[in-house]
């Protein structure tokens, strides 16, 4: 093979495996390594197109109660069983119709396209405030919830969703433990 027709070669090659790792490592940090779900720059992006697409979207944030003290009693592993456990119910409720992540820490949300095809809000706080078991452990775990329909925004931005929906979950913590407004 003649030598000019390889050393021209390398340098493609090279940006080929180096563009290939750079996809990766972009996918990679959109997504939460504990989870699996969207990270908060994973998730916001879809999440706007998704709720300027959709006039039924609603918007969804979750926050587990005395998450804290999970971790400072059973470990962090028993923590993280738990982040697990919410990442899992809150996508699965969410089904084919929505979009969750893990916004940080203990906090979640989700964005639902067709909230008609989905469980109501009662069967997520439900589903948030299953205990979880752990190293022969049953952790108790509940969630406050804050909804905001798109619908019920004078502009459909995500930003103003997510303020909503913010105070939604903090009027359901006023009001005591797995609670949803």
């Amino acid at each position: 093979m003649d030598t000019h027709v390889i050393a021209a070669g390398l340098p493609a090659l090279g940006w080929a495996l180096h563009s290939g790792l750079l996809v990766r490592r972009i996918s990679t940090a959109r997504r939460d390594p504990l989870t699996g779900l969207h990270t908060r720059a994973g998730w916001t992006a879809r999440a706007e197109h998704l709720l300027a697409r959709h006039p039924n979207a609603l918007v969804v944030l979750v926050d587990l109660d005395d998450f804290k003290a999970i971790n400072d009693t059973h470990g962090h592993a028993s923590g993280d069983a738990v982040l697990t456990a919410t990442a899992g119910r809150l996508a699965a409720w969410c089904g084919r119709h929505g979009l969750a992540a893990r916004l940080g820490g203990d906090e979640f949300a989700a964005v639902v396209t067709d909230p008609a095809r989905t469980p109501g809000l009662d069967a997520l706080q439900a589903a948030l405030d299953q205990p979880v078991e752990h190293n022969g452990r049953v952790l108790p775990v509940s969630a406050s919830v804050g909804p905001c329909h798109r619908s019920h925004l004078p502009v459909p931005a995500l930003t103003d969703a997510l303020s909503a929906a913010d105070a939604a979950m903090y009027a359901a913590k006023g009001h005591g433990r797995r609670n949803t407004r």
